[in-house]
């Protein structure tokens, strides 16, 4: 058993080996001139791969400067992965188009790789060379407003150099710049002699028409030299300090041409292509369903934020949602590479057939010069009913289909008017109750305190103490204030009051005078807040004169 799991074990690695391997095959650069030098970068990601390519097929075509190996050990997602580089430095033996063959590492081999290999001016052998130079030039010498000019520097030095090498920032008025890629390094002869090239490329893009003048560019630094036995180690570098400058270039800049139309967004580009994506694909799709549709417009020679967003898509019957661009640019061997991606998101809120309009951009080719149109056809989209949204309906009768923004509609309309009316009617309710007092009068029920004060006076001048008293407690709950206040607050109703409970509670309650009690009420004084006044009350006067 054992014996069979250890098998299995060695069977799998070695498949997943077999189907793992491979060897992939890229260089620095596609275009370059006669007599420069490019780097061949062959990588492997199978550990078990021993030795080093077989670079015989090379020899014909190409003369190998250098091979250099480099291992690199990586982890990720907690796999250790491991490959292997091999760099070759090639100098192509003639110009026009050379192709890399296929080389081969074990039983893997690599895709061949097309150069074009432009023959440069040969230099006057006479002509002595500076131990470094620079050169500056232009892909074209007539642009566009707006269109991409691409400017190369090359520094060129036939000695080593110090690491303090500087060059002047590219700024130049009325344009905008953008580096492209990297800076190049590699080796070109020239009147036999080796050089070592420093290679940076510019994007130029002119704001105006006109003239632009591309002011000259200088770069600085230290030549090794030789160290003398009599040198100190620990002294100071020797090296000779050098200052190279590049020539003016002018560069002619075209206005926008009369024949472009003016209602659209001026695309000067090398070439421009359009492409459309679906997520999922519309074939089957029902009302309700969400589809994600992709345009993406990728124009060579253009910044993404040069690029115009593409057409809605505006279609009745689909509910649009839109998202937010996605926009990149990236350089190639031609200059910048602007791409923009418009999504959206496509509801379908009816069945049936829908048409999609095709979509149009027009731009100007500034490779054959004229005025070019890319498009994507019409699209009919097929949208079944959802079973989902139907509406359940009694045995025997017809069943409708509704959705929600078509026949439903009225009822969202009659709900949104009567909640209006409603809250219309109460508004005007809050507005009139808004006016009216905080605490309304309460009808005051029973006898009126007139009819009291009346029996009170009766029960007094008839000296009958227990209907007094009655009436004594009748009237005062109507007042604003309690008996015992009224007789704290006032010494002679205090008085009568005492006489009143003395003859209701003793033998001599028979023989009661009631004419003081009845003097004492009438000449009660009102309170200080003028809770006794009739004015504030609304009552008629306590004691009428």
């Amino acid at each position: 058993m054992t014996r069979f799991t250890a098998y299995l074990l060695v069977l799998l690695l070695w498949a997943s080996g077999t189907q793992a391997a491979q060897l992939t095959a890229s260089v620095d650069r596609s275009r370059l001139n006669s007599g420069e030098t490019v780097e061949l970068t062959l990588e492997s990601n199978d550990a078990t791969l021993f030795g080093k390519p077989d670079l015989g097929p090379l020899q014909a075509l190409f003369d190998v400067r250098g091979t250099r190996q480099v291992n690199q050990l990586t982890t990720l997602d907690g796999e250790n992965r491991a490959t292997t580089r091999w760099i070759v430095t090639l100098l192509p033996r003639r110009s026009g188009t050379v192709v890399i063959p296929s080389l081969q590492l074990g039983e893997v081999t690599s895709q061949p790789i097309t150069l074009q290999v432009i023959e440069s001016e040969t230099r006057n052998a006479s002509e002595p060379l500076a131990a470094v130079f620079i050169e500056a030039s232009l892909d074209q010498t007539e642009v566009y407003v707006q269109a991409q000019a691409i400017l190369t520097l090359r520094i060129y030095h036939s000695v080593s150099l110090y690491d303090d090498s500087s060059l002047t920032p590219l700024h130049i008025p009325d344009a905008r710049t953008e580096q492209l890629g990297e800076s190049r390094t590699y080796e070109k002869v020239i009147n036999d002699v080796r050089h070592g090239v420093i290679e940076l490329r510019y994007g130029i893009y002119p704001q105006r028409s006109g003239e632009l003048m591309i002011p000259a560019q200088a770069f600085s630094a230290t030549l090794v030299e030789p160290v003398t036995q009599d040198a100190a180690p620990s002294g100071p570098k020797p090296g000779q300090l050098m200052r190279v400058s590049s020539e003016q270039l002018l560069l002619s800049v075209k206005p926008k041409p009369a024949s472009y139309p003016a209602d659209v967004p001026w695309l000067p580009a090398r070439s421009l292509s359009l492409s459309e994506s679906w997520s999922p694909e519309p074939t089957h799709s029902q009302v309700g369903d969400s589809l994600t549709r992709s345009l993406t417009l990728e124009a060579e020679g253009l910044a993404s934020a040069q690029l115009p967003p593409l057409p809605a898509t505006e279609i009745n019957g689909l509910r649009r949602y839109p998202d937010q661009p996605v926009l990149s640019s990236r350089s190639s061997e031609r200059g910048l590479v602007g791409s923009r991606e418009d999504r959206e998101a496509l509801v379908p809120n009816r069945s049936g057939t829908i048409e999609l309009p095709p979509v149009e951009v027009v731009w100007w080719n500034t490779l054959e010069d004229h005025l070019d149109r890319t498009s994507l056809p019409a699209r009919t989209l097929q949208v079944a009913n959802n079973p989902s949204l139907m509406v359940d309906t009694p045995a025997g009768t017809t069943q409708i289909v509704t959705t929600v923004d078509s026949e439903t509609l009225w009822y969202w309309q009659l709900s949104t008017f009567l909640l209006a009316c409603t809250t219309l009617l109460g508004f005007g309710l809050w507005w009139r109750a808004r006016w009216q007092p905080a605490i309304l009068r309460s009808t005051q029920a029973g006898p009126s305190p007139r009819t009291l004060l009346d029996d009170l006076k009766r029960a007094c001048l008839a000296n009958d103490s227990h209907a007094t008293r009655q009436a004594l407690d009748a009237w005062a709950r109507q007042q604003p204030e309690t008996l015992a206040d009224m007789a704290a607050r006032f010494v002679p109703l205090s008085d009568a009051l005492d006489g009143l409970n003395g003859a209701l509670y003793s033998e001599t309650g028979q023989h009661w005078q009631g004419e003081d009690l009845w003097r004492a009420i009438r000449t009660i004084p009102p309170t200080e807040g003028g809770l006794g006044s009739a004015g504030d009350s609304g009552l008629p006067p306590l004691y009428p004169k």
